[in-house]
């Protein structure tokens, strides 16, 4: 039995016993191929089953038409919309998109970037992993022009694009209305190591927060995580319930925390809204499954991602080399809902 093997234009040269340089020429309906030629060789190559090699042709002209995502994760709600958004602007301008996961790795990312940069992605968005301090690795894109954007988590000072929300605005928001249903003493789970500032400015909205409503910052309310999962809120919601007196309200930087103090509440026989209010961010799904519903701050991740993707292909059309790089801030809200009720 003969093996099953990829048709090329040789395969159709041969057939209809043209060029190939013919072939290739009416495949891209070129002016100097007449009308009829063109139909008898697409129908022809259609009835072989030919498939164009995007990827060779991209690298030989050195452009795949490929953005690659580089994330932490995709598990988390917010990132997987993140990728909606991108994945549905590329589409629309004839882009395909290459997903890696750091796990919030810097050796990870690191070993990424490498990989993307091999397989010669026309631009680059990333989400930074929580480990990462240095960011050199990306080097190889901006100096061999290769549009790069940061979401979301994004270095304080690199020189590339970035689509980000104001998360000090954010934290701000958050902690008010904890201050507006009552609360007096306001926990706040933190996380992530300088360089990836987003976290810190949630902690910076806090703090400012607090101090606006003459309301003391105590250390021992503030507990800073390795990582954004559900054991990690469990491990300091423990924590906190282990002070005495216990906060009555808690500012969590991401649903999932805010999900497990809940449920680490309920488990301690603390009251949630009446004894112990919480506010989490980014209004993932979970956010209303929850008993009782918990109220968060909304993130536009899929926005977000459109938003990153335009700016890739707009600078891949552009001649234009720009110095000074564009950031986007979009808006949040707060949610309220059971969790924070008075």
């Amino acid at each position: 039995m003969e093996e099953n093997k990829h048709v090329t234009i040789y395969d159709i040269a041969e057939r209809l016993n043209l060029a190939t340089s013919t072939i290739s020429r009416a495949l891209k309906d070129h002016h100097t191929i007449s009308d009829k030629t063109i139909k008898k060789v697409k129908k022809t190559a259609e009835e072989m089953g030919f498939v164009p090699n995007t990827l060779a042709a991209g690298l030989r002209g050195n452009k795949t038409r490929t953005i690659g995502v580089l994330i932490p994760t995709v598990t988390q709600p917010f990132l997987s919309s993140l990728i909606s958004g991108i994945e549905i602007t590329a589409q629309k301008s004839d882009y395909t998109v290459i997903i890696m996961q750091s796990h919030d790795s810097y050796e990870e990312e690191v070993n990424m970037a490498k990989s993307l940069y091999s397989n010669r992605v026309s631009g680059v968005i990333c989400s930074l992993a929580m480990e990462t301090r240095d960011t050199a690795h990306f080097h190889q894109f901006s100096n061999n022009n290769i549009p790069l954007v940061f979401v979301d988590r994004v270095p304080k000072d690199y020189n590339t694009f970035r689509v980000v929300i104001d998360n000090y605005s954010a934290g701000y928001k958050a902690t008010k209305h904890l201050i507006e249903q009552g609360c007096i003493r306001i926990a706040h789970l933190t996380a992530g190591f300088e360089l990836g500032n987003l976290y810190n400015e949630r902690k910076r909205g806090y703090i400012e927060a607090l101090k606006d409503h003459n309301i003391a910052v105590e250390e021992e309310l503030i507990i800073n995580l390795n990582s954004v999962t559900y054991e990690d809120g469990v491990k300091a919601s423990n924590a906190l319930f282990d002070l005495k007196p216990i906060p009555d309200g808690l500012f969590a930087p991401g649903d999932i925390l805010a999900v497990s103090a809940v449920q680490t509440a309920k488990k301690r026989g603390i009251k949630v809204p009446e004894e112990f209010k919480v506010i989490g961010f980014n209004n993932d799904p979970i956010s209303q499954i929850i008993d009782p519903n918990l109220s968060t701050i909304t993130h536009p991740a899929e926005k977000m991602g459109k938003a990153a993707a335009e700016i890739i292909i707009k600078n891949l059309k552009s001649s234009k080399n720009d110095d000074a790089k564009e950031i986007t801030f979009l808006n949040t809200e707060v949610l309220a809902r059971e969790s924070t009720e008075k």
